[in-house]
């Protein structure tokens, strides 16, 4: 098998003249992206609407296209489920990402073209991988297989011939035949939508594999070990698969995971690596050892803006180029992308940490914080707080979520803080006022709100039983793929239904 290593090294080098062009002058990549989409995209409908012909500088595209987001966008993705095309993008489409919901949709179907597939998502996957053996030029990683913790698809009820499912699906179906040659399991079990079955038919089909490398989110690549552990009686994955060197993650923060994964795959054998891939796009990815902030992609098909968050909600929101942002000044992220989305707000929140080449760190949503009493905290404070309490407590996390505690009578408010412990804290309360002290040092203004109880009490932390936030996104029918529990919310809907389900769970049990 080492000439497999030796012809996809060769074959994935190919793209190095490229990456080195957008690591030295991003400026002139990203405008180049600019005026090749909307050159391709002046035929459609959405660029005669905005007469796209007659565009000639990034101000005039601007002042004609508004900022947008999905509910602007679904009359028109609506009509291209049925089957309509040349609306938003030129070539034919056929496959839909689909996420989570927006306030007037259950889920979200955001179009995947040729392009976007191509030129950006599998792409990505490619730039992932060469990126890795750069950095590790004795590996043998493709002597094994790469296990891809993959959503569901399915046929698209509105017409025959396109498809919708997580963007993992739509990856896997359309992937180049050497990469399917290259992963496990069969692609029946990887799109399968049943994840309880699900886990047990992966686990079953790829047990006695010889797998080098994972790729998905970390709370559902933790079932899936924790599942090995109990078919083998192993401990270690290494025990298991000895030749895994790589496990790439994404979808949520490796931060308040990276401990327990230490417990799960002994040693330091494995690297780990993080990506950004969202449906909407392939965005960026870890490209330095040992640092944690990630490379944004720049010619990818996709032209980037960035949303100061001080204008998020604004009327007429302003916007950034590269060339204006600040460091470690949040930002939400506005593409226009070969997909045929359009000044379109992805609802990620990010943070510069270098330009030039510029890379980033993922903050948090622009729908999930807290913000009830003007404590303004993000998700990336959540995790560190998280993160530090477990450190100092030795307690192991599966899930957490939190919201405000409002106001009443008699009590002032805070934030309730519901935690799924694979491993409980030596004590409760320790982590509780660790937590409440991590995030009163990286966020001034919850430090303020907290000064001596006087604007918010100290947090209140609520231990669930293991399974409770499963349980709680299969009653919602978000089990599997893309959908996450909810690190952060500025209202109580979320922890209202956990703790109605777990009470009613728990009443039925006793």
């Amino acid at each position: 098998m080492p000439i497999v290593n030796s012809l996809m090294s060769w074959y994935l080098k190919r793209r190095i003249p490229a990456i080195e062009q957008l690591l030295n002058h991003p400026l002139d990549v990203q405008q180049e992206q600019f005026f090749k989409l909307i050159r391709t995209a002046q035929i459609t409908e959405f660029g005669r609407k905005y007469d796209f012909k007659s565009i000639q500088t990034l101000q005039d595209f601007k002042a004609r296209v508004p900022i947008t987001n999905y509910d602007d966008f679904k009359h028109y993705i609506d009509r291209m489920m049925q089957g309509e095309q040349n609306i938003l993008w030129p070539s034919e489409v056929r496959w839909f990402a689909k996420s989570s919901g927006t306030t007037s949709a259950k889920s979200k179907f955001i179009p995947v073209t040729y392009e976007s597939l191509e030129e950006c998502h599998i792409q990505g996957g490619k730039d992932v991988l060469l990126t890795y053996m750069l950095q590790n030029p004795e590996t043998d990683i493709f002597s094994g297989k790469g296990l891809v913790m993959g959503g569901s698809h399915q046929v698209n009820q509105q017409h025959n011939d396109s498809f919708y499912g997580d963007v993992s699906a739509v990856m896997m179906q359309n992937m180049p035949f050497w990469a399917q040659y290259l992963r496990t399991p069969d692609l029946s079990i990887a799109i399968m939508d049943n994840w309880d079955e699900k886990i047990e038919r992966i686990a079953a089909a790829t047990i006695t594999e010889n797998v080098s490398n994972i790729s998905g989110v970390p709370t559902w690549t933790i079932v899936l070990i924790e599942r090995l552990f109990e078919l083998t009686g192993k401990n270690d994955l290494l025990d298991i698969w000895p030749n895994l060197e790589l496990y790439i993650h994404g979808g949520v923060s490796f931060t308040p995971y990276r401990e327990r994964f230490k417990k799960l795959i002994k040693g330091s054998k494995v690297n780990y690596l993080e990506t950004y891939n969202a449906s909407e796009g392939f965005l960026g990815f870890q490209d330095q050892k040992d640092k944690d902030d990630l490379l944004l992609m720049l010619d990818y098909g996709i032209y980037y803006e960035f949303m100061p968050m001080s204008e998020y909600g604004k009327d007429f929101p302003k916007t950034r180029t590269l060339e204006e942002v600040n460091l470690h000044e949040h930002y939400a992220l506005v593409i226009s992308t070969n997909a045929g989305l359009w000044r379109y707000i992805i609802g990620d929140t990010i943070k510069f940490t270098s330009t030039y080449p510029f890379r980033f760190k993922i903050t948090g949503r622009t729908k999930h914080f807290i913000n009830a009493f003007g404590e303004e905290l993000m998700i990336e404070n959540a995790d560190q707080a998280i993160k530090e309490a477990c450190m100092q407590t030795e307690a192991l996390i599966s899930d957490y979520t939190a919201a405000p505690v409002y106001f009443s009578e008699g009590s002032k408010g805070g934030h309730e803080w519901l935690i799924e412990f694979e491993q409980a804290p030596t004590n409760l309360n320790a982590f509780a006022q660790i937590l409440d002290q991590t995030l009163k040092n990286c966020n001034s203004d919850y430090e303020a709100k907290r000064y001596k109880d006087m604007a918010m009490l100290a947090p209140q932390v609520k231990v669930l039983p293991k399974g409770a936030f499963h349980a709680w996104l299969k009653v919602r029918g978000k089990l599997g793929g893309q959908h996450k529990v909810p690190r952060l919310s500025n209202h109580r809907d979320y922890v209202e239904e956990i703790l109605n389900l777990h009470a009613a769970t728990h009443q039925s049990l006793a």
